[in-house]
């Protein structure tokens, strides 16, 4: 318990301005909060303004709730790490493969009752939470060596109701199990998605892409209840009423044990859905219309086949190592970056002005996404003449925009980002300030970035959402200094032993856990 409550102020505020910012960007009232931690509202609102005494099992109680990582009772201490900044980096790094194809060919997996191999597979904390779901349910899955070569091998019926609660509640993810498992069951459940906090992010989209295949979903007691109505087929083409991925992904894995012929229209054609399509293809399920936003699918019944596939390398990963080198203004080498999925991006760093170099094409393991190296060197940068805002493939990618931010902060100008999708996602861009940066909110939607940048270290608590903490850690990077960065569990979920990599480039990060 804090008890000197005077003494403690400023710890208990800043505790309770990430509690409150996570449980905004969750979606969550105060008072839905309370109910999940049995306490009142009131003491949420004190909590929040840092005037309630805590005690560790209360605070265990909303981190876990709001899957924050704050404290965790019983389990080992928040990882942290401690960056010594204002480092040349120089050589060569291999990007990893993507975090979000290895989570749909996972879910996807469940369409196959033969043994299918995954090469290279990144070995994250999101994978992490998929396995330890698929597992709960009866799939046996192992990793083959020090390559992440995984084998997944289903049991001939499913146990749903054995299902991971707190795996599933900890990833979005499994939002896409939804497509899969009405092929395996008339009624079943799922627990509530969770993963980074951006705002709310309804499934709606979801169930509009799924009735058609006889899928009807009620929210009750933090779980999704599912049933199927095996006489209800799609008659006409499937019009998704939001061009997302992991819509898309669902859609794609509904159609494809329908023994029919499915038309899908304003699907996504991005990287992780390239890669569920060719993988599915693998299956004996043709798809037409790859990388267009029609995808016509000729789906089978039954699917037992023993497949290898190798998904493809991951373009997020690459903006990251990309904006690792610009921002400490150094000269590194990103190996087998998947060029077709960050040409935009380079479009607009080149009127920049970044100096950089490419490699021929080649193509990845998938045998079809096209691949280069990129060599980056130090440049003056300027900003650019208009807004950064994304916009669904083929423009800049949504997961890259916050990049942009930090890349926009090194330059000579004034940048207006406009991260149009998420509503809250642009607040975290703002936790730059605290290591020198010139960031103004405008609106949760947009913010207005002035550079160039005197980087200076400082201690942040890691920002709920993924690429906001990453960009948060490459800032540190160039901060002179010492910087440390708190709880960097949402790092770990999306990106593979970061820190390591980063560190045989010459950077100098530890990690440490709190005694």
């Amino acid at each position: 318990m804090i008890k000197d409550l005077d003494g403690a102020k400023p710890y208990l505020t800043q505790i309770g301005n990430l509690i409150r910012d996570s449980r905004r960007h969750r979606g969550w009232t105060q008072a839905q909060l309370a109910a999940a931690v049995a306490t009142s509202q009131s003491a949420i609102n004190r909590i929040e303004r840092g005037n309630q005494n805590l005690s560790m099992e209360m605070l265990s109680r909303i981190s876990e709730a709001l899957d924050s990582g704050i404290v965790s009772l019983g389990q080992a201490a928040p990882l942290h790490l401690r960056v010594t900044g204002g480092r040349t980096l120089s050589g060569s790094i291999t990007v990893k493969t993507s975090k979000n194809a290895g989570v749909a060919l996972l879910c996807a997996a469940l369409l196959n009752a033969g043994r299918t191999t995954l090469r290279k597979v990144a070995r994250i904390e999101e994978v992490n939470r998929i396995l330890e779901v698929l597992g709960s349910i009866g799939v046996r899955t192992r990793w083959l060596n020090d390559d992440n070569d995984l084998e997944i091998v289903p049991p001939k019926k499913l146990d749903l109701a054995a299902i991971d609660v707190e795996a599933a509640r900890r990833t979005r993810s499994i939002i896409m199990m939804l497509g899969p498992l009405i092929h395996h069951q008339d009624t079943f459940e799922l627990p509530y998605a969770g993963g980074c906090a951006l705002g709310t992010r309804t499934v709606e989209p979801h169930l509009v892409a799924l009735r058609p295949f006889g899928l009807e979903v009620k929210a009750a007691a933090g779980r999704y209840q599912a049933e199927v109505d095996r006489q209800v087929r799609p008659h006409r083409p499937i019009v998704l009423t939001e061009r997302g991925d992991t819509v898309t992904e669902n859609a794609l894995m509904a159609a494809a044990r329908r023994d029919g012929v499915t038309v899908i229209r304003n699907a996504s054609p991005n990287y992780m859905v390239q890669d569920l399509c060719f993988f599915l293809g693998e299956l004996g399920v043709r798809i037409d219309g790859v990388g267009t936003t029609t995808l016509t699918v000729h789906g089978v019944e039954h699917i037992d086949r023993e497949i290898d596939y190798a998904p493809s390398e991951d373009p997020i990963e690459a903006m990251s190592l990309i904006s690792a080198a610009i921002v400490t203004s150094s000269e590194i080498t990103v190996c087998r970056a998947p060029v077709e999925f960050l040409e935009i991006e380079l479009a607009l760093l080149e009127e920049m002005g970044l100096d950089y170099d490419r490699s021929p094409e080649y193509a990845a393991a998938n045998g079809r996404t096209r691949l280069v190296d990129l060599t980056v060197r130090p440049s003056a940068l300027r900003a650019p003449t208009d807004k950064v805002h994304p916009m669904p493939f083929p423009g800049l990618n949504i997961d890259n925009l916050p990049f942009f931010a930090l890349i926009a902060a090194t330059a000579s100008g004034s940048t207006l980002i406009h991260d149009w999708v998420y509503e809250n996602r642009a607040l975290y861009l703002t936790e730059l300030t605290k290591l020198g940066g010139k960031v103004t909110l405008l609106d949760p939607h947009r913010v207005y970035v002035e550079g160039p940048t005197h980087w200076s270290g400082a201690e942040v608590i890691c920002p709920p959402a993924l690429r906001p903490a990453v960009v948060v850690l490459l800032a540190m990077l160039a901060a002179k200094g010492t910087s440390v960065l708190r709880n960097v569990y949402v790092i770990n979920r999306g990106y593979e032993q970061l820190a390591d990599r980063l560190n045989q480039l010459g950077a100098e990060i530890s990690t440490f856990r709190d005694i």
